[in-house]
């Protein structure tokens, strides 16, 4: 972790997806102003219904992301580790429009959570050397 923390720039975030992971990597990481590794991130997420009630109504949604990150030494231009995480956070389709949309956006936040930190416990397993 010594030789990650403070030395890796997440390269910028291109939608909200992306800026959240972006965030949670670098509350880990830190953030560089002379990194030695750029890490690079796609972060995918899809909705699906997951409980339906008896008048076709859905109660609860499942958002599932998948990130795709390499790890790259700037130095060499040279792939130093790279994959690929997955995971899954749920949200309920009950109440108002206004609850549910919030349940929702918590639910993407939690989910660029566990993908973060996924994300960086695989890179602190890596070695650099």
């Amino acid at each position: 972790k010594r030789q990650l923390q403070n030395n890796v720039q997440v390269v910028e975030p291109n939608d909200v997806d992306a800026y959240l992971l972006t965030r949670r990597l670098e509350e880990r990481l830190g953030r560089s102003t002379t990194p030695t590794y750029s890490l690079q991130l796609s972060v995918v997420t899809q909705r699906s219904a997951l409980a339906v009630d008896t008048d076709n109504n859905i109660n609860r949604f499942n958002l599932v992301g998948i990130a795709d990150y390499s790890l790259v030494n700037q130095t060499t231009g040279q792939v130093v580790t790279s994959g690929r995480v997955n995971n899954f956070a749920g949200s309920s389709a009950s109440g108002t429009t206004v609850a549910t949309l919030a349940a929702e956006r918590d639910a993407r936040q939690r989910l660029m959570v566990l993908l973060a930190d996924q994300i960086f416990a695989r890179l602190v397993t890596t070695d650099l050397a």
